[in-house]
């Protein structure tokens, strides 16, 4: 497993990144942890439902933040600052060939990286997919795997602002809160602390060898 840490970038910029990974994946090549943190941006999966945005595009513009279509699973979610964006493109008919398994397993680093930083994270099946302290949600998932190779991943709220949250339903959810690694540490994370124990988790789940960093 290589781990490759963009920074910080825009979310089409990343994407690109992530297609020509994708295709070295598929070639056989080893699997890419991407690490970024993007420019405010609401991505809106499968599953959108209109409903769930809470303004106007010209209104989400004013503020700042681009509204984007995409293919990976969910509703809508906000990616911005503070927040770290997690892409895991890995084969996944390597690590079990099983796409609930491979969900089960994304939320499972989560937890890991969260317990490592000393909170005790959850799932919440009845709910949604993702990583939970209590009722707030922690990290959100949203993945497309495209001939076994996965695409998309997952969004690890460490210090980014909770209010954009709010002009939205994030991922479809009207009943549930989100929160962070700052709310619930009491001060701001130190982001490669973060990203080590990130790579951590996802080397103890998947990887034979120790990851690799490349900025």
């Amino acid at each position: 497993m290589k781990v490759i840490d963009l920074g910080r970038m825009g979310y089409q910029d990343a994407w690109d990144i992530q297609l020509e990974v994708h295709e070295d994946v598929m070639a056989g090549r080893e699997d890419v942890l991407l690490f970024v943190e993007h420019d405010p941006v609401l991505t809106l999966g499968a599953n959108f439902h209109e409903e769930n945005l809470l303004l106007t595009p010209e209104q989400y513009k004013e503020r700042g933040i681009d509204v984007i279509r995409t293919d990976r699973g969910g509703d809508v979610t906000y990616h911005g600052p503070g927040q770290l964006v997690i892409y895991p493109i890995f084969n996944v008919a390597n690590h079990g060939k099983d796409l609930h398994k491979w969900m089960r397993d994304l939320e499972e680093t989560m937890i890991l990286t969260c317990a490592s930083l000393g909170i005790e994270a959850h799932r919440k099946p009845d709910v949604n997919t993702g990583a939970w302290v209590g009722n707030n949600k922690i990290a959100a998932i949203g993945v497309k795997v495209r001939k076994w190779v996965n695409l998309h991943g997952i969004a690890l709220n460490m210090d980014p602002d909770l209010s954009a949250f709010q002009l939205i339903n994030p991922c479809g959810i009207v009943t549930h809160g989100v929160t962070s690694l700052r709310r619930e540490l009491g001060e701001a994370p130190d982001v490669a602390s973060v990203k080590s124990h990130v790579a951590a988790a996802f080397e103890g789940l998947f990887a034979k060898t120790p990851p690799r960093v490349k900025k």
